[in-house]
Parts: structure tokens; C-alpha cells; sequence
């Protein structure tokens, strides 16, 4: 009994630190601004408890990014047609970019807080490499079509962060434009027609 009130524990003050974080890079102008003791502070935690958690600020991010990230990676791993492992790659490659267009859209103060860390690389980050290897992988299925790992470093370039946040947020791009000019592009790239088009 004893054994389990720690862990109820941590597991609440995690989930109310990981709650405070995403209402803080919400609301932020920049996640600059946000600081580990602005996020303790808002979730009622020491800073030491964030710290023993989530090792810094940056493995704090990434939590709240990869427990955004599971639907997503999910549906690309088990789930059905466009996204799921039995679409072909003419098909999959567009909705993949297009899951995580929207994914980025919708997280965008996460993105920028994660791929925007000078000490960390948005090349070096496990969900990065995840996606590449996984676009590496469906590119090379696809007859004639040459350097597939390049290729795949392209087609992730048009979804980082830093672009969607120019797009969408400097320039005002709506929503629906950007997912039709990403289809555009990587119906050029593959050498296919965009659906619909």
C-alpha cells in the first residue's frame, strides 16, 4: 500500500506539470519565455520535482510533445488507410506529411519550443528520425523514384516548425491553403497527382 501513494503521486503531479506547461507555450508570445520555475509555479510542484521528472526544460517539452505526438503515431503504426502500414506509399506519403502539417498546426507552441532549442537539433530529436526513417522507407518503394533518404529530409523540411510558424502564423496562411499547397508540392516531389486534383 505504502508503494503505491508515491506513484499516484508523481503520476498527478506529472500530469498537472505537463497540463501547466502546454497552458503556459499556449499563451506564450515565445517559448523562450517560459521558464521551468514559471511552469512548478502553475502547476502548484517544486522545481525540483520538474527536474527529477523530466531532467530539464527540454525533456520536459519532449514529454508534452510525444503524449501529443501517440494518436499520430499510432494511426501510422496500427491504424487504417491513408496513414496505417497498409497504404501504399503513393497515398501514405501525403497523408503522413499532411498528419503531421495539422499536428504541427495544432501544436505549434510545442513544435517551436522543441525544434527552436539552439542545444538541440530538430535533426537529432527521436520523433525526427522516426519520421524520416519511416519516409525513407516508403520512398524507396516507389518505382523511379532516386535518393529516397534526401528525399525524405525535403519532404519533413516543409513541415518544420519554424516554416509552419512563418506560414501560419506571419503570414497568416489559412489552415486548409497550406495542407493544399503541401499536397501540391508532394505530388511534385513523388511525381504523382495531388488526390483530388
Amino acid at each position: 500500500m505504502t508503494e503505491r501513494k508515491p506513484r499516484k503521486d508523481a503520476a498527478r503531479n506529472r500530469a498537472a506539470v505537463l497540463a501547466a506547461a502546454d497552458t503556459l507555450f499556449t499563451r506564450c508570445e515565445s517559448p523562450a519565455d517560459v521558464t521551468m520555475a514559471d511552469i512548478a509555479t502553475a502547476a502548484g510542484v517544486g522545481k525540483g520535482t520538474l527536474f527529477r521528472a523530466f531532467g530539464d526544460r527540454t525533456g520536459l517539452i519532449r514529454a508534452l510533445y510525444e503524449a501529443r505526438l501517440e494518436p499520430v503515431r499510432e494511426a501510422v503504426e496500427e491504424g487504417p488507410p491513408p496513414l496505417g502500414p497498409a497504404t501504399p506509399p503513393l497515398q501514405r506519403v501525403p497523408a503522413l506529411l499532411d498528419a503531421l502539417l495539422c499536428f504541427k498546426l495544432d501544436n505549434r507552441h510545442l513544435a517551436l519550443a522543441l525544434e527552436g532549442n539552439g542545444s538541440d537539433s530538430p535533426y537529432r530529436a527521436e520523433h525526427y528520425e522516426r519520421w524520416h526513417t519511416l519516409l525513407h522507407v516508403m520512398l524507396e518503394q516507389i518505382p523511379g523514384l532516386t535518393g529516397s533518404a534526401f528525399t525524405a529530409h525535403a519532404l519533413l523540411a516543409s513541415v518544420r516548425a519554424d516554416l509552419v510558424e512563418h506560414l501560419a502564423g506571419q503570414g497568416r496562411v489559412p489552415r486548409e491553403e497550406l495542407r493544399e499547397q503541401l499536397a501540391s508540392f508532394t505530388a511534385k516531389v513523388l511525381g504523382a497527382r495531388p488526390c483530388g486534383g
